[in-house]
């Protein structure tokens, strides 16, 4: 596994965490689970990218 997708996957990770994190709390932001929901997104389709480009070139 490269260095750059075990990074996204980190970060993926620590985002999820993040998310059940603001969802526990007693006041629920909207805009800030928004917010982590879009990011967590973006890095699962970095990382979705990044397998398909590593599996054309396997």
């Amino acid at each position: 596994m490269s260095d750059r997708l075990f990074r996204l996957m980190e970060h993926h990770q620590k985002l999820d965490r993040l998310l059940s994190e603001a969802r526990q709390r007693r006041w629920i932001d909207p805009l800030e689970i928004l917010k982590l929901k879009k990011m967590k997104l973006a890095v699962k389709d970095r990382l979705a990218a990044a397998m398909g480009r590593r599996a054309t070139s396997a």
